[in-house]
């Protein structure tokens, strides 16, 4: 079964777009390899979480910031589906 992807996000710190801009890069790049991408509010302030299914992939107090796009894409891809080529995204060999 493909994993969802959930972005939970503080909407009082005005987080929703940079969510939905990551769900779209993850759906766009991820199309055929997950289920779908979650958006939900959180009511914890200052929580940026990412998840894949049931398991934290991604915390943004406990990573010090924000994660690039290319990152998590290489996060997700690892998680996911290891073979697939993200192309320019790609680590460097």
């Amino acid at each position: 079964m493909k994993p969802t992807i959930t972005i939970e996000y503080c909407p009082k710190c005005n987080w929703l777009l940079r969510a939905a801009y990551m769900a779209q890069e993850i759906l766009s790049t991820f199309t055929d390899d997950v289920h779908g991408v979650m958006l939900r509010p959180s009511e914890i302030a200052g929580r940026y979480t990412i998840f894949i299914d049931e398991t934290i992939a991604f915390d943004r107090k406990e990573a010090g910031g924000f994660i690039e796009i290319k990152e998590l894409k290489q996060l997700i891809r690892d998680k996911v589906n290891p073979t697939k080529s993200l192309g320019h995204s790609d680590r460097k060999s």
